[in-house]
């Protein structure tokens, strides 16, 4: 059993975990070992709440498969047992950022100063830019 939250746990047979060469750090031990992971979580077949799978789906982005599978490859340890590890801690923290609801935006007005401040602005800038056209006042 994974925890999430206090409230959100995942089951360890929901991962499926698959070990494939990896390049980078290791020397002759890249060449002879399976020590990258690949980690495949099936969020549709999983039992997290609806809005949070919604959620996980738009954070996960290209790291999602057709089938709605999450897949995760770590290859930057030179051991299995580490990159085993760092795939399911970036597994655990995007789901802790997937649970998190965002919050829910209140419209707000301007206050009348603020537009004021704006409309000011907008004035002095027009100014400015007139001034900056040729002829027009004859001073030339």
């Amino acid at each position: 059993m994974i925890r999430i939250t206090d409230t959100i746990s995942i089951e360890e047979r929901e991962l499926e975990e698959r070990f494939v060469r990896a390049s980078g750090p290791g020397g002759q031990n890249v060449n002879k070992v399976s020590t990258a992971v690949e980690l495949r979580f099936d969020v549709r077949a999983s039992a997290l709440p609806y809005d949070m799978k919604q959620r996980l789906i738009a954070l996960a982005g290209s790291r999602m498969t057709g089938e709605d599978v999450l897949l995760i490859d770590s290859r930057e340890h030179r051991t299995q047992a580490q990159n085993r590890e760092a795939a399911r801690a970036r597994l655990v923290a995007l789901l802790q950022h997937a649970a998190k609801r965002p919050k829910t935006r209140r419209p707000t007005k301007p206050k009348r100063a603020a537009k004021e401040k704006r409309l000011e602005s907008k004035r002095q800038r027009s100014e400015v830019k007139s001034l900056r056209g040729r002829g027009g006042s004859g001073d030339d």
